[in-house]
């Protein structure tokens, strides 16, 4: 086939630069001999961008390589400002038309935001995507479970969307009852490609971790239709995104239930950083936590995990690599049996014929949504169904006070109880 990872391809460029070598040996004059060798750069390029790719299984067709270049499907997509308390009480219905609302309830909607780090200082581009069960009615009073996704590195939100299509593998595994509707969001981590943070509060560097962890779900669950940080809240991440969750998940426990951690490790690495802390600077190499053994200890999954008091209830892990990645999959065993002191279950899927490389993250994604998704959405059923309850009380407690020709205090919650996924 003559797509970029096909044999065809590869058999074409070897004839293109064997035909130019040719020419440089029997061509009688010398500008023609200069000018074929000049040429036969080319494909001897491409064949080594060529065999990357392939090696990495990254881009499959070239449809997929001139969406990436172009920014096709994500420089166009619509973005969407900070909309809270415009309409349903801080709910935002997203200006859409009726009949944009109504193919958004076949296909879901996909839209960029900037997000504006209230703590962190951060502002960065974010992807959030509503899947279409979000526009129908019979959901009208549900709050959707999140699932934030973090990127490798070089890589931006994009990575998500193309290659890795992981919006038409949550739509097909939710059309099938494989999965259940969940709200991906898909920030930003580093602020460059040519930058790696890992996540990190780092030490004289930007609050990555703050902005990753409590900045975006706050402002996710402020104005998306969406359960507050919590139980019902899923973090997962592929190669550094990987790290990142496994190591978000146990710092801040309380805002994430499960972690999703694909081909990731569990020690940091140095980060890239601009220099001086410059965006667009050049990128240098910087230790996170300089003479703070202690703090990078507690930032390293595979030995903070085996610290932590028995009994402590800490998010639940998913784990998966390639299956012919020996310090990936030593990586993920080697956290596994750490993490089985503390959950009965940890799943470890590996991924035939794939190592370190997209074929390797595209085929953890759907045995990971089948395992998050049901558990988010029994998370958000009992959010639900306690929010429900509280109010209830405060209903009866107003009636009883006002029976009684008491004071009666303004409710400080306006929010409907919400309706279970089917």
């Amino acid at each position: 086939m003559l797509e970029p990872q096909g044999t065809v391809f590869f058999l074409i460029l070897l004839a293109i630069f064997a035909g130019l070598l040719a020419w440089v040996v029997f061509a009688n004059q010398i500008v023609f001999r200069v000018l074929a060798a000049c040429l036969a750069f080319i494909p001897a390029m491409l064949f080594g961008v060529a065999a990357v790719n392939k090696y990495y299984d990254y881009y499959q067709t070239w449809g997929s390589i001139v969406a990436d270049l172009t920014n096709q499907g994500v420089a166009t997509l619509p973005e969407v400002p900070h909309l809270a308390g415009k309409v349903d009480g801080g709910i935002s219905k997203l200006g859409l038309s009726p009949q944009a609302r109504a193919e958004a309830t076949q296909t879901g909607y996909l839209f960029e935001t900037t997000v504006k780090g209230r703590l962190s200082r951060i502002s960065r581009a974010v992807y959030i995507y509503l899947p279409p069960q979000y526009f129908l009615t019979r959901y009208d009073n549900y709050r959707f479970p999140v699932i934030e996704l973090l990127h490798g590195s070089p890589g931006n939100p994009e990575q998500w969307v193309n290659p890795m299509n992981v919006l038409p593998t949550l739509d097909d595994m939710i059309a099938n009852r494989q999965a259940n509707p969940a709200v991906l969001v898909m920030p930003d981590t580093d602020g460059g490609q040519k930058y790696s943070l890992q996540c990190l509060n780092a030490i004289g560097g930007v609050k990555d971790a703050t902005y990753v962890a409590v900045d975006v779900p706050t402002f996710v669950a402020a104005n998306y239709r969406v359960q507050p940080p919590g139980r019902a809240w899923g973090v997962a991440g592929l190669s550094e995104g990987g790290f990142c969750a496994a190591n978000l998940a146990l710092q801040y426990p309380t805002r994430f239930g499960y972690a999703g951690v694909m081909s990731g490790y569990f020690a940091p690495a140095d980060n890239i950083v601009p220099a001086g802390n410059r965006p667009g600077a050049p990128a240098v190499y910087v230790p996170p936590f300089p003479g703070n053994p202690a703090l990078r200890q507690k930032n390293t999954p595979d030995i903070y995990i085996t610290r932590l008091p028995p009994g402590t209830l800490i998010p639940q892990y998913f784990l998966a690599a390639g299956a012919q990645d020996a310090q990936d999959v030593q990586a993920a065993e080697s956290f596994r049996q750490e993490a089985q002191l503390y959950q009965a279950n940890v799943p470890l899927v590996l991924i035939p014929n794939a190592s370190h490389d997209a074929t390797a993250w595209r085929g953890a994604l759907r045995p990971m949504f089948a395992w998050m998704t049901p558990q988010l959405t029994h998370q958000a059923q009992l959010a639900d169904a306690a929010r429900a309850a509280a109010e209830s009380a405060q209903a009866r407690a107003k009636a009883g006070k006002s029976a009684h020709g008491g004071v009666t205090p303004s409710p400080t919650s306006t929010a409907a109880p919400a309706r279970g996924a089917n």
